[in-house]
Order: C-alpha cells, then sequence, then structure tokens
C-alpha cells in the first residue's frame, strides 16, 4: 500500500469515527456526551481531517531531514565498521501548538555522539522543528495582534481558544506572562543595537495610534521603517511619542545618531501631518522629503462631495503615475483649474505640498513603487491599528512598544527588496536622476 492510500484510509478512518447517522456528531467529555448538529460536525471533521493532512506531512517532512543526515554521514564508520551516527528510537510526543490546534509529532532520535567526538561537530538538530518550539511562529503573531487590540492579558487563553479551537493546551496567562517578559528583553536589547556600520538610502516615517491606551491617552507609536544600502528593507526605530510632536520625532532620531548613524537618508517619505519634517531636516538637514501620495489622496478627497471622489481620484493619480515630472506638474495644473472655483478647500489640501509631492521623480524610475507612499509601513499595522476610540484598560508603555516590534519583526521577514537596488549605490552618491533615467555625463 503507498502513501497515498494510506492517507486516503486515514481520511476514511477519521470520518467514520466521527460522524454518526444523521451527519451529527458526538462529542464526549468528563461527564456528559454532546450532540452536535450536522453543521459543526461537518466542521469539525473537516478541521480534524486538516488537522491529520498536516500532522502528516510534518511527520514526513521530519523523517526525511532526519534520513538526509544519516545518509550524508553513511560512510563515517569506526574501527569495528560501524555507522558513527545511526537511529536510536523516537523522542516522546511532542504537541505543537497551530492554527489548527494541536499537532502530535514524534520526532527521530538521532545518536551522532561518536561522530561528534571524532570530527568535533555539532550534534544534530532538525531545522524544521528546532529542539524547544512549541508554537509556530504565526502564534507569536497572533499574541501581539491582540494585545494592541485591546485583549487584556487574563483573556488570553479565552480569546485564543475561540480562535484556535479547545484543543489548545499551554497558553495560559502565566505563560503569556513569561512570554511577553522574554520579548520585552528582546525589544530593550534591539533598542541599543550599533547603528555605526549602516547606511540607510530611503526612510519611512508614521505615527501609529493602536487600541490599547498608553500611560498618556493622547500617545501614539512612531515608527521607522529604512532601506539600506543593498535594497534590504528593515525596522530601524519604534518608540512612543507624544501626538507624533516635532519633540519626539526629534528625540527619536537623535538616538540613532547616538547609537551611531552617521549618515541620514537620501529620501524620507511620511504623512504630512507630523512634527517629523521639522525634527528631520534639523538632525538630518542633507534628506529630502516625499509626502506619501495615499495620505494626500485621502486627505484631498475628504474635502470633496462622495460624487466628485472617484473622477477627482483619477486626476490625482495622474499626478503621480505618470512617466515625467513635467506630465505630472501638468496633471497638476489640470487639477487645480478644475476644482479651484468650486471646492477651494481641496486644492488648498493639494497646493500646500506641492514642493514635496514630486521629489520622487529625481530618483530611479524602478525604486518609484516604493517611494512615493508609506506602504511599508500602512501594509505591516493596518490590521491593528487604530485611530477611533481606544480601551479603557492602559496598556505598558514597554509592553505595547514590545508588541509592535514583535509584529514588525515577523512582517520584515516578507518584505521584499527594493526593485532596482543596484541602483542604490548611484543614488548614495547623488548621482543626478532625470524623470528615472540617470543624467550622463557632458
Amino acid at each position: 500500500m503507498d502513501e497515498e492510500e494510506q492517507a486516503y484510509l486515514s481520511v476514511e478512518v477519521i470520518a467514520r469515527k466521527q460522524t454518526t447517522e444523521g451527519g451529527t456528531l458526538m462529542k464526549k467529555n468528563s461527564s456528559h456526551e454532546t450532540v452536535i448538529g450536522p453543521e459543526e460536525s461537518t466542521r469539525s471533521v473537516l478541521e480534524e481531517l486538516l488537522r491529520e493532512g498536516a500532522r502528516k506531512l510534518l511527520q514526513q517532512a521530519i523523517e526525511n531531514e532526519v534520513e538526509e543526515y544519516l545518509e550524508r554521514y553513511a560512510q563515517e564508520r569506526d574501527d569495528h565498521g560501524r555507522r558513527l551516527v545511526v537511529k536510536n528510537g523516537r523522542l516522546p510526543v511532542r504537541d505543537i501548538v497551530t492554527g489548527l490546534g494541536l499537532i502530535p509529532i514524534r520526532q527521530p532520535r538521532v545518536d551522532d555522539r561518536k561522530l561528534r567526538k571524532s570530527k568535533g561537530l555539532e550534534s544534530f538538530t532538525s531545522n524544521i522543528l528546532p529542539r524547544y518550539l512549541r508554537r509556530i511562529p504565526s502564534i507569536d503573531n497572533l499574541i501581539p495582534a491582540l494585545y494592541l487590540k485591546g485583549i487584556s492579558t487574563g483573556d488570553f487563553p479565552r480569546a485564543l481558544e475561540s480562535i484556535l479551537g479547545d484543543s489548545v493546551k499551554g497558553l495560559s496567562a502565566t505563560k503569556i506572562v513569561r512570554m511577553k517578559a522574554k520579548w520585552e528583553e528582546e525589544y530593550l536589547e534591539w533598542n541599543r543595537r550599533d547603528l555605526s556600520k549602516k547606511t540607510y538610502v530611503y526612510i519611512w516615517a508614521d505615527g501609529i495610534y493602536f487600541n490599547v491606551r498608553l500611560d498618556d491617552e493622547r500617545s501614539c507609536i512612531l515608527v521607522i521603517m529604512a532601506a539600506d544600502e543593498d535594497g534590504n528593507k528593515e525596522l530601524l526605530s519604534i518608540t512612543d511619542g507624544y501626538r507624533e510632536s516635532e519633540l519626539s520625532w526629534r528625540e527619536m532620531l537623535l538616538d540613532l545618531k547616538r547609537r551611531g548613524l552617521k549618515r541620514g537618508p537620501e529620501l524620507a517619505i511620511g504623512d504630512g501631518a507630523m512634527g517629523f519634517w521639522k525634527a528631520l531636516h534639523e538632525v538630518f538637514p542633507g534628506t529630502r522629503s516625499q509626502r506619501c501620495w495615499v495620505h494626500k489622496t485621502a486627505n484631498i478627497l475628504d474635502k470633496l462631495p462622495t460624487s466628485m471622489q472617484s473622477k477627482a481620484k483619477a486626476h490625482i493619480h495622474e499626478m503621480y503615475r505618470t512617466e515625467s515630472k513635467d506630465a505630472a506638474l501638468k496633471a497638476y495644473d489640470h487639477f487645480v483649474q478644475v476644482y479651484r472655483s468650486k471646492y477651494p478647500h481641496a486644492v488648498d489640501c493639494l497646493e500646500k505640498d506641492k514642493d514635496v509631492l514630486f521629489p520622487f521623480y529625481d530618483f530611479p524610475a524602478t525604486h518609484w513603487i516604493h517611494i512615493r507612499t508609506s506602504n511599508p509601513i500602512e501594509s505591516t499595522f493596518g490590521t491593528v491599528r487604530l485611530r477611533t476610540h481606544k480601551t479603557k484598560g492602559c496598556g505598558s508603555r514597554t509592553a505595547t512598544l514590545t508588541m509592535v516590534f514583535k509584529l514588525a519583526l515577523e512582517a520584515q521577514k516578507t518584505w521584499k527588496r527594493l526593485k532596482g537596488h543596484s541602483l542604490i549605490s548611484l543614488v548614495l552618491q547623488r548621482k543626478v536622476f532625470i524623470n528615472g533615467e540617470l543624467k550622463e555625463a557632458a
């Protein structure tokens, strides 16, 4: 019988075990049996099938990893011709917390003591399932997100049970507290790291409000992301500030300098309604400013009637999606002429930032998609940011900063390298680009 047939039979067994006549499911516990309706029965069977499929795939991947390790050192033998690396039974069953609930895994045990002694190598450790892993990383993402939504520590077990199922154990309030304490140490260490060897070409800045109220209800979280000289995006700094004030941003930027950042970025991207810009030009006077077109578009449309917004939005898109700065400025002038007489507030909103809306045209065209908006920050925190009412409970300052830090670090793993990263060295040399193209030397 091959693996496909075995998997099919296991599915059949699960389905037969969990369904009864009439499509109901008998769910047992210590005191009574509960009859679950057809819809919940189907869902329970489906979840069990998915869980079993995930278990088989993970188990097989771990088995293959061990086999590859054994094969790699198959020729290594002792004086009696015996292998130095062999299987030695299995480790006890380990339950891994996943979004599908608990998945039990039993890893093969590898005996490579003789190999380590003779070759001085490290002992075998699974890359797929490290020794102390008990939760898949997505669970660690879920906890910071729930915290920033306003869930208290004591409510975490119940909230996680409702999301992950009642089979999930081990995530008690006490363990959540320990986990948060460990993350806080990581954040504090990260926030002291040396930046003397770093150079950044672009930075994105934003102030973010979450559901958790900080020590002062007017506080928010200040975030700076950056692109380094190789085009890799990274989280640069996270701290709290008073209403995105100039003083708060200045303190943040000066801290970057204190930790060794000698050179400011070539371009900073962000919303216009921040004290960030005054602070930036004081701390890094050589850095140019680029207003986020997504924020600017939203601000302009907010000053127009709903019936006009679709057409106006198309006109705005012409300004920053065209291929040259001249064409963009013509679209700008057209918008001003069309809307000035009837909607002066919308036009004023556009005109006040004219000088800082088009600098991206002076950078490589392949970078435009990255530097026209503060989307890297928006997309990272979009699911948990909140600009409305906050919860009554006051969150710990360090804990909130830590949760934002954890979410951003996990998101950073998926951030893509800048397109046209090979041109960054030219940008750092301050070569001239006209409409996105490098100006040739005369």
